[in-house]
């Protein structure tokens, strides 16, 4: 087996993946690991630089591998008015399925625009208005959580 593994995404928007290479399966180009050592997906990367192109305003995101098993990103954040939480809403799902071949499981409260749920399985997607963000307060009740080093400049986490 070798001694490290280094993979870089093809995609420039993703972030390279890191590999505990005693965990895992080299096969050619595909890595098979096991999941308790796995890294959090890097969708939500992806979802998150998609989420800033659109201006969302306080952008988190919240690693909740060990606080829950509902999922383990959820990415949350807020726009100044309904429409825009839609164009948030609608990137981050044009970005993911056409980078990541990502479809979310689920789509709630779209039409409102004031709490967008957008369900991939491992990774949960929240996009508030201001009001509700303040009301639900998901930052506080997951704040256990680990928060998650979030794009700048387009470029991967390091």
């Amino acid at each position: 087996m070798p001694t490290g593994v280094d993979l870089q995404a093809k995609v420039t928007r993703k972030p390279p993946v890191s590999v505990d290479t005693e965990a895992a399966v080299v096969l050619g180009e595909e890595v098979l690991v096991q999941e308790e050592t796995a890294d959090v997906s890097p969708t939500w990367f992806l979802a998150a630089q998609a989420a800033q192109d659109k201006q969302a305003v306080d952008l988190v995101a919240l690693d909740l591998r060990g606080v829950t098993t509902m999922a383990d990103t959820f990415l949350i954040c807020h726009g100044r008015n309904n429409r825009q939480n839609q164009a948030i809403a609608d990137e981050i799902e044009s970005v993911l399925k056409t980078e990541a071949g990502e479809r979310p499981v689920n789509i709630e409260g779209y039409q409102t625009g004031e709490w967008i749920l957008m369900d991939y399985g491992d990774l949960v997607v929240h996009v508030f208005s201001e009001k509700a963000r303040t009301y639900y307060d998901l930052d506080r009740l997951y704040r256990e959580a680990k928060k998650l080093e979030l794009p700048v400049d387009a470029q991967p986490p390091q």
